[in-house]
C-alpha cells in the first residue's frame, strides 16, 4: 500500500482445523503430489496396518484410520518410512514419558506467560503455522528446560490432528535475540537430541523449514552442540538470517509473520492456546485424543 500508516491484521481466532473438510483444494492437490490416492488410500491404510502387525519394533496405543493416516502423511505414504517414524514416536515416548504421563496442559501457563515459545494462530502462505522460540527470553531458573519440552510437545501433538498441517508440515523460527552463556549451558547433547527428535525425527508432523534469526556469537557456540544431530536433509532446511529480515521474507511473507520480524500481526501468546484447550477442547474429540496420549485435563 501507498498508505504511511502501519497496516494492522484483525485478532485472529485460535482454533485448531481437525476435519478433513477443512483442507483447502490446492492442499488436497499437493496431498495428491504427495502420493495420498483417495481411491486407494483406506488400501494403503490397510496395508500399513498389517505391516505393524508383521513387524514387531513397537506397539502403538491406536492403529485406527485416522491416527495411522498422519504417519503415512508425514512419509508420503511410503509404509516403511511411516513405520521407522512410527517406531521412533513410540521409542521417543518411552524414553519420555515424563513429557506425557500425567501431564497438565493448563498448568504450563508460566510457560507461556515468559513468551519463550508460541505457534501462530494463523498459516503463511503455504499453509505452514510457525512455531516461534525466543530463547533469549529463557530464565532457567523459572522455568525448566523439561518443561520447554512438555509445551512444544503439546503444540506438536495438537498439530498433528489438524489434516492440514498433516499434509503441509510446519516452520520454525528461533529467535536468538539475547541468547547468552546461562543459556548454553543448558543446552547439553541429550537437550539438543531431544531437539531435534521434536522437530525432525520423531513426531508425526515434518518440519518444513528452519528459519535462525537474530543470532550472536552465542549461537555458534551452541550450534555445535546441534550440528552433530542434524542429518543432509536437515541441513536444507535450515536457513540462518541474521538480523535481515528481508531474507527471512524470502521464505515466509511479511503478512504472515508477527511485526518483530517485519511483517504485520501482533505476538499471540503461547497462553491462547491454553486458553482455546480449555474452551473448545471438552466438547470435541481433541481432548479425548491428548488424554490417550496420558495428559489430564481436570
Amino acid at each position: 500500500t501507498t498508505s504511511s500508516s502501519p497496516r494492522t491484521m484483525p485478532a485472529i481466532e485460535h482454533k485448531l482445523n481437525v476435519t478433513e473438510e477443512e483442507v483447502p483444494e490446492h492442499i488436497r492437490q499437493q496431498a495428491q503430489d504427495q502420493g495420498e490416492c483417495e481411491s486407494t488410500k483406506a488400501q494403503t491404510i490397510e496395508q500399513f496396518r498389517s505391516y505393524i502387525l508383521e513387524h514387531d519394533e513397537c506397539q502403538p496405543h491406536r492403529t485406527d484410520d485416522q491416527y495411522l493416516a498422519k504417519f503415512l502423511r508425514a512419509r508420503y505414504w511410503k509404509i516403511e518410512n511411516s513405520y521407522k517414524l512410527l517406531c521412533s514416536y513410540n521409542k521417543f515416548r518411552e524414553q519420555n514419558k515424563s513429557y506425557y504421563e500425567k501431564v497438565r496442559p493448563l498448568d504450563l501457563r508460566h510457560v507461556g506467560e515468559s513468551d519463550i515459545l508460541t505457534v501462530t494462530p494463523y498459516r503463511d502462505q503455504h499453509g505452514h503455522r510457525i512455531l516461534i522460540y525466543r530463547f533469549g527470553l529463557w530464565r532457567p531458573n523459572r522455568v525448566n528446560i523439561d518443561d520447554i519440552f512438555r509445551a512444544t510437545i503439546i503444540l506438536q501433538e495438537l498439530g498433528s490432528l489438524e489434516p492440514i498441517s498433516q499434509i503441509v508440515g510446519g516452520v520454525g523460527i528461533f529467535d536468538l535475540k539475547d541468547l547468552g552463556l546461562e543459556h548454553i549451558l543448558h543446552l547439553s547433547p541429550s537437550v539438543a537430541q531431544k531437539m531435534i527428535a521434536l522437530l525432525v525425527t520423531s513426531m508425526p508432523i515434518r518440519t518444513a523449514a528452519l528459519h535462525i534469526v537474530n543470532q550472536n556469537w552465542v549461537f555458534n557456540a551452541a550450534f555445535k552442540i546441534f550440528k552433530p544431530f542434524l542429518n543432509a536433509a536437515m541441513r536444507e532446511k535450515l536457513y540462518i538470517h541474521g538480523s535481515d529480515m528481508s531474507s527471512l521474507h524470502k521464505h515466509i511473507n511479511p503478512e504472515h509473520l508477527p511485526k518483530r520480524y517485519g511483517g504485520l500481526h501482533e505476538d499471540y501468546s503461547y497462553t491462547l492456546w491454553l486458553d482455546m484447550l480449555k474452551e473448545q477442547c471438552s466438547s470435541n474429540s481433541v481432548q479425548k485424543d491428548m488424554e490417550q496420549l496420558g495428559f489430564i485435563f481436570d
